[in-house]
């Protein structure tokens, strides 16, 4: 462009546009360029257990019957006797003494036992109890029973029948009714 001298300061002005404009171009400064976004971060919500419905228990293999009664020929209670005492050894087979008592026994008591028409135990009555050992008579008790149903006195309606315990020191014991005598 050809200066003008009639218009002075549009020179000026050309002159100073193209000089900032020469000297811009030349001290730019890359721009770095913009980095991407990250990428969102899923989080999961905590686990939550979930319980299985409640299913009932499957049937067992083989049905329950209620236990066999056992049913007593006996015409009196002697003869009913020897079928409790039998019964009460079979319930209690381990704690059974093998073999001859000694002479000294821990313990001795006479027991009477009655027996309902359906082999129930309706009551008990010491006819000798061995008071020095309580701890004889709880048990016995006890045994007489758990051992319940008795075998069904079907001849006699219900019966009343007495036993002698013979009781070892070792817990063990023998019914006179089945003993194996005494040394």
């Amino acid at each position: 462009m050809k200066p003008n001298r009639r218009h002075p300061t549009l020179w000026l002005a050309v002159t100073a546009t193209s000089v900032a404009t020469a000297l811009m171009s030349g001290c730019t400064v890359p721009v770095p360029p913009t980095p991407p976004a990250p990428a969102p971060v899923l989080v999961a919500p905590p686990p939550v257990e979930i319980a299985p419905p409640e299913m009932p228990p499957p049937p067992s293999a083989t049905p329950t019957f209620p236990p066999l009664l056992l049913v007593s020929g006996a015409a009196n209670a002697r003869d009913y006797r020897r079928d409790a005492a039998n019964h009460i050894y079979t319930k209690n087979i381990d704690r059974i003494f093998r073999g001859k008592m000694p002479p000294l026994l821990y313990a001795i008591g006479v027991l009477q036992v009655n027996v309902d028409g359906q082999g129930g135990v309706t009551g008990l009555h010491w006819m000798r109890a061995p008071r020095h050992a309580p701890e004889v008579i709880a048990e016995i008790e006890r045994t007489v029973r758990r051992a319940a149903p008795y075998p069904v006195p079907a001849r006699m309606g219900r019966v009343v029948y007495t036993d002698t315990w013979l009781w070892h020191k070792s817990g063990l014991f023998q019914l006179d009714t089945l003993t194996e005598g005494q040394f």
